[in-house]
């Protein structure tokens, strides 16, 4: 049996934001903006020569869309020319993206970091800051959203101005977010650490507030406040890839489809979705999984083993994954790692940095380009803890 897996390229490894066995990774490139400046080539993992040991046959190019009656992929290679390729199961495994609403100036202002490309573009235009004569606007970032991604951006931005427009520069980092608090959206257990980590490293929080425009010269609050800012990062939330549009089934609010315990998209014979284009259940009390990696990860060993056994005749593995815990970067101040859907914190401070390295640079990279290694880290009865 030959596996063919159509991509744009080799996938850069998210420093966040993207979901793992024992905590959470997010899906952002967050860590482009930390002081000490990482050559580009050291984000990607190098999945070349990992797919030639397991027999995978790797298409560099961009999926157009998907024709469920007819079982193809239509897509346009790396010459730009339009190809299809037939599938007997497809994997729909596209991830996601940053939603962007129609806040007016949104889209031509606005940064955010949730690809490599977009992360680079910002460390690009905050080197670039050097050059402008010191100003409110020249000295202030606004991170519009205050979930994981918004607090790690925040909480990474104040060391990395300092590095860029020097010490004595009058620095500020500012939070808008819809919750009453700082950190309502994460819970009552963590609370405590981003606070610490906030007043620490002198991020601002304007909670139960909205930004409803962005322009050249800073964003426009629901109250009808401008602050003038050179630098607006949007964090405030993601959506499923738009291909999962292409595929008849029910979704969830965010557009990931709806699948069986075996990932298989309801009402699809021949089409799993998993990672960020499915929405599923991790256990039997009503809890589903998070966009991040720490469940796309297991979904990713579930969903191949599963559409080969149903190829083979082969019973398929129920995915379940009943623990949830994450792991919050905030900055020097250090990180917040806690247990549970409540999120009781367990680890925090300095303690919780020295997890949330381990995460980053050796949990979320792929296993070596060894058959044996690789078929035994995509084994989907792995111990999840």
């Amino acid at each position: 049996m030959q596996t063919w897996l159509t991509g744009i390229s080799p996938a850069p490894l998210p420093s966040r934001r993207s979901p793992i066995q024992a905590s959470t990774c997010w899906p952002n490139s967050a860590g482009a903006l930390r002081p000490k400046r990482m050559a580009r080539s050291s984000m990607k993992a190098p999945l070349g020569e990992l797919f030639e040991a397991v027999g995978i046959h790797f298409i560099p190019g961009n999926a157009d869309s998907i024709d469920t009656e007819g079982r193809s992929v239509s897509y346009t290679d790396a010459n730009g020319q339009p190809q299809r390729i037939v599938y007997d199961r497809l994997i729909l495994a596209a991830g996601s993206q940053v939603a962007r609403p129609a806040v007016p100036g949104l889209a031509e202002h606005a940064f955010d970091v949730d690809q490599l490309e977009s992360a680079m573009r910002l460390e690009q235009h905050l080197v670039g800051l050097a050059a402008l004569p010191a100003s409110p606007a020249r000295n202030t970032v606004v991170v519009c959203g205050g979930g994981f991604t918004g607090i790690e951006t925040a909480t990474e931005m104040p060391a990395r101005l300092r590095s860029i427009l020097g010490t004595d520069a009058a620095l500020r980092v500012v939070v808008v977010d819809r919750g009453a608090h700082v950190g309502a959206a994460l819970g009552a257990g963590i609370t405590p650490s981003i606070v610490a980590a906030c007043e620490q490293a002198g991020v601002e929080w304007l909670a139960g507030a909205s930004v409803v425009a962005v322009d050249a010269a800073g964003v426009t609050l629901d109250n009808g406040e401008h602050i003038p800012s050179n630098t607006v990062i949007w964090t405030v939330g993601v959506k499923a890839s738009p291909l999962t549009a292409q595929v008849a089934g029910e979704r969830d609010t965010f557009g990931r489809l709806k699948v069986d315990g075996h990932l298989k998209v309801l009402g699809q014979d021949h089409v799993y979705a998993t990672g960020d284009t499915a929405w599923a259940a991790v256990d039997d009390l009503g809890n589903h999984a998070l966009m991040t990696c720490q469940h796309a990860i297991p979904m990713g060993r579930h969903s191949g083993n599963n559409a080969a056994a149903d190829l083979l005749g082969l019973q398929p593995v129920l995915y379940r994954q009943p623990k949830y815990v994450t792991c919050l970067d905030l900055g020097d101040w250090g990180a917040a790692f806690s247990e549970g859907w409540e999120r009781e914190l367990k680890l925090h401070g300095q303690e919780g940095k020295e997890l949330k390295r381990q995460i980053n640079s050796v949990w979320i990279y792929p296993p070596a380009a060894d058959r044996s290694l690789a078929l035994t880290a995509a084994d989907p009865l792995i111990a999840i803890v």
